[in-house]
């Protein structure tokens, strides 16, 4: 799953007004952003193949320590840990919000369950995978990713007011973008210049530069409760 994940963002922004929704955008791709840097070191592994499935091109052999249910698991408590205790030590609602990005983190798994082919391993020896498949099917792909993501952003958008036009308009407008982007992703061809190194580099700089721009257009609109 790709856009979908940041349906999470946005209900979990709409729960909690404090949490960063730039930082939220991160959290939900907090194991992606890990198994890219993974991949470049050797450590977990994808293969580029045009067509493995009618929604991706990707075939993930090997990603135990970023995508596993017990390392999701970890990763979702050491995010706990970092915001109670670092980030947020002198917050008041520093549990609140501790419990708010470790969600995040921990949902990715979850959502990526309903997608994948049975590459999501459950434990770290990368024995036990699972997944069910949904990336047999472009379209349905494209459609719950659509649906998730703007019920997202209409819990979202209820939950706020922006103060500008930009925060008014601008967020259904990058929502827009982002299914745009998310056509190509789904039922583009792979390019002839595509390996797995720019892949890694590309999808990491793409979801830093997506939490920034959902940072910059949340940063104007008010909490309506």
């Amino acid at each position: 799953m790709f856009i979908g994940h940041y349906a999470a963002s946005f209900a979990l922004k709409s729960c909690n007004k404090n949490a960063s929704l730039g930082f939220l955008f991160i959290a939900v791709q907090f194991v992606d952003i890990l198994f890219f840097p993974l991949t470049l070191l050797g450590i977990e592994h994808f293969r580029l193949i045009e067509n493995f499935t009618e929604a991706t091109h990707f075939s993930l052999d090997f990603m135990p320590y970023s995508h596993s249910l017990v390392a999701t698991f970890f990763w979702g408590a050491a995010t706990f840990t970092f915001v109670f205790f670092a980030l947020f030590k002198h917050h008041q609602l520093r549990l609140k919000l501790a419990m708010v990005f470790a969600i995040a983190v921990i949902s990715h798994w979850f959502f990526d369950l309903l997608v994948h082919t049975p590459d999501l391993p459950l434990i770290t020896d990368n024995s036990l995978k699972v997944g069910f498949g949904l990336w047999n099917n472009d379209v349905l792909t494209y459609i719950l990713e659509s649906v998730i993501l703007i019920a997202g952003l209409y819990l979202y958008m209820r939950s706020s007011t922006g103060v500008t036009k930009i925060a008014k308009y601008g967020m259904p407008v990058f929502i827009v973008v982002l299914l745009g982007i998310n056509i190509i992703n789904i039922f583009g061809p792979l390019s002839p210049q595509d390996n797995e190194t720019t892949t890694a580099v590309s999808a990491v700089v793409a979801y830093f530069a997506f939490a920034l721009i959902a940072w910059f257009l949340d940063r104007n609109r008010v909490s309506n409760s």
